[in-house]
């Protein structure tokens, strides 16, 4: 009964033409089962479409900095949930979170979505992207130390033969599956460098060939078309050029020219509303754009203004310690790593970017990235270190797409406000129901945090209560979620937040927004910072009702209530938070679940204060230590 739900309230997230799109899919996924039913076929086995015949990939046109010696041997990638990848590496089914694993059955048929009988699909993708091909193919061509050839030759050996193509799980979703094929290029191409066999080389390109040629058939669109047609363009795009096939090219260029203002804000803020999914997309178009420039294509004039923007809401989220604002879906994707972990995903966009662009926006100088020691030569990044450092102001209001950024003097206490909408387009499928939320972090430490997204494809309640409005640093009305879910990347209605004031000044920043999800109750925020170490948070409701306030603590801290005030300790500061009402109301801690990296699920402490009125005001100081103050 629940499936049946579901697909009626994402059939209501459609129009005819999405329909009628879906329909053909499926058209064409059954004369894929009946190609593919009695013979399971390795993707590497034969060109399926023998009109690609004539196509050579040119490893060359990749221009990768084979020079580089800034480089480790690293064979470990890290996986999801922080499973062991010595253990797990070659477990290419498993469900992860139990012990059952898969089935090899017609891919699109594979029902992997809340299938807590097997595990997180998304922690098992994490293993069939391939980082460790591309990883291993890097040490070989870096080394010649035949081991790394060995051990890629053994595990191409084993996936191809456990995952034949379109069966299985490494085969349910077509970005996986651009993902993949990008790192297919990247292998393909350092291996190409070297005394690799001719077989091994013939066996990776007729693989990337078949699943560039199979995303061109299935890219997604219409209500799926967010971050993941991003991916899969730039996979068809980069496969193109190395191909010199022009349909490819032209097919990716077209797909991200239109996409780019239909997914963002024209202010730079991505329309998935997740930093994160703002990095990952543009990590595709910076991948996209370094091809396009290096084989001599020109780059749509759309293209740069875009990404200027884009990089300066990026790095105005970020602190001087690399922390970052981050509210939204984060799962830690991406698409290149060449170093078996990239530490900062966010310097690492800011800082490719930062090449192909007319400034820095990170500094390069500081930014040890493998990544781009590969991508570019020494005197491209030299060149880059000499331009100008873009330096983020102390505040900085993004008032189409909905969060603001605010610093203090000094610039060691980093405050985000989010007073945007839920998510991009009919199902928000990244969005929380955190309206009107914060966070403040002090010296690169997490004070006042989100908690996170810990889980997508498994343990729905879980993947709900991360996403619910009483576990964010917002107002809770009658025991309410702002915006209503209807699945677990799908929503119903929805709160609908507005802007009403911002005002700068040398003194105060005065931020004013609302939002209508309890209507008919409208609840209205604003926030009084004073550049130093005070922040006021003025809550008011347009109707008495019975309603409640939380502010999610970092792990890192303690707290302590004394009358109606709390003190919360987090490690070289502190802080006291103090609440003024015209009513009673009621301080108490919780326990809450908090998930700093994805499918990792931690406790922290949650701040509840529970009253019965109109609103008020909650006001927070920041001391260098706990012996600067007392509650009298």
């Amino acid at each position: 009964m629940a499936d049946i739900q579901w697909l009626v309230n994402r059939l209501r997230a459609m129009d005819i033409s999405e329909i009628i799109w879906r329909l053909s899919q499926r058209v064409i996924r059954g004369k894929e089962k009946r190609q593919f039913k009695l013979h399971k076929t390795s993707v590497t086995e034969f060109l399926f479409n023998k009109k690609l015949n004539y196509l050579v990939i040119d490893s060359r046109k990749l221009q990768l900095n084979l020079k580089n010696q800034g480089f480790r041997l690293t064979t470990d990638v890290p996986l999801l949930g922080e499973y062991d990848y010595k253990t797990y590496k070659k477990q290419w089914h498993l469900g992860f979170q139990t012990e059952n694993t898969w089935p090899l059955v017609f891919s699109p048929s594979l029902k992997y979505k809340q299938r807590d009988d097997i595990g997180d699909a998304r922690t098992n993708w994490e293993l069939n992207r391939h980082f460790q091909f591309a990883l291993l193919a890097k040490n070989y061509a870096a080394s010649r130390d035949v081991k790394y050839l060995n051990e890629f030759t053994e595990l191409f050996e084993d996936w191809n033969e456990k995952n034949p193509f379109l069966w299985g799980i490494s085969w349910t979703s077509v970005m996986e599956i651009a993902i993949r094929c990008s790192n297919w290029c990247y292998s393909y191409c350092f291996l190409k460098s070297t005394d690799a066999p001719k077989e091994l080389l013939d066996k990776l390109q007729t693989g990337i060939l078949n699943m560039t040629d199979y995303i061109t058939k299935h890219y997604s669109r219409y209500s799926s078309a967010n971050n993941h047609l991003i991916v899969e363009a730039y996979a068809i795009g980069q496969t193109g050029i190395l191909c010199d096939h022009q349909p490819w090219i032209k097919l990716a260029v077209d797909i991200l020219i239109r996409e780019l203002p239909l997914q963002n804000y024209s202010d730079g803020v991505n329309k998935e509303l997740s930093l994160h999914y703002q990095s990952f997309y543009m990590e595709a178009m910076g991948l996209m754009m370094r091809l396009l420039v290096k084989n001599g294509y020109s780059v749509p004039d759309t293209w740069t203004p875009m990404l200027e923007k884009m990089c300066t809401y990026v790095a105005d989220c970020m602190g001087d310690h690399g922390e970052a604002v981050v509210f939204g879906d984060d799962d830690k994707g991406k698409i290149l790593d060449l170093q078996g972990g990239i530490e900062n995903h966010y310097q690492y966009i800011l800082g490719l970017l930062s090449v192909m662009l007319d400034r820095q926006y990170t500094d390069l100088s500081k930014l040890n990235c493998e990544n781009l020691t590969w991508l570019f030569s020494e005197e491209e990044l030299s060149a880059a270190r000499k331009k100008p450092l873009y330096r983020p102001p102390l505040s900085a209001c993004y008032k189409e797409g909905g969060n603001t950024i605010l610093r203090s003097k000094d610039r060691r206490i980093l405050i985000g406000v989010d007073h945007a909408a839920l998510g991009f387009g009919s199902i928000a499928a990244h969005g929380h129901a955190d309206a009107l939320s914060f966070q403040m972090f002090v010296d690169g430490e997490p004070i006042f945090v989100d908690p996170g997204t810990y889980i997508y494809h498994c343990d729905l309640n879980a993947r709900n209560a991360f996403r619910k409005t009483v576990n964010h640093n917002t107002v809770t009305v009658e025991g309410k979620d702002q915006s209503e879910m209807l699945g677990a990347f799908l929503w119903g209605k929805r709160a609908e937040c507005k802007l009403i004031d911002f005002k700068n000044t040398s003194n105060k920043t005065i931020l004013v927004a609302k939002q209508d999800g309890y209507r008919p109750i409208i609840h209205r925020r604003m926030f009084e910072f004073d550049g130093n170490r005070k922040l006021r948070i003025t809550d008011r409701l347009s109707a008495a009702c019975n309603y409640s306030l939380t502010f999610m603590l970092s792990p890192n801290t303690t707290a302590q209530i004394e009358n109606n005030t709390v003190l919360i300790s987090a490690g070289v500061c502190s802080c006291k938070m103090e609440f003024e009402n015209k009513v009673d109301f009621e301080i108490s801690t919780r326990d809450a679940a908090f998930s700093e990296q994805y499918g990792v699920q931690n406790s922290t402490t949650a701040v509840s204060v529970r009253s019965q009125g109109i609103g008020m005001i909650s006001k927070i100081t920041v001391w260098e230590n706990p012996h600067e103050y007392s509650c009298d």
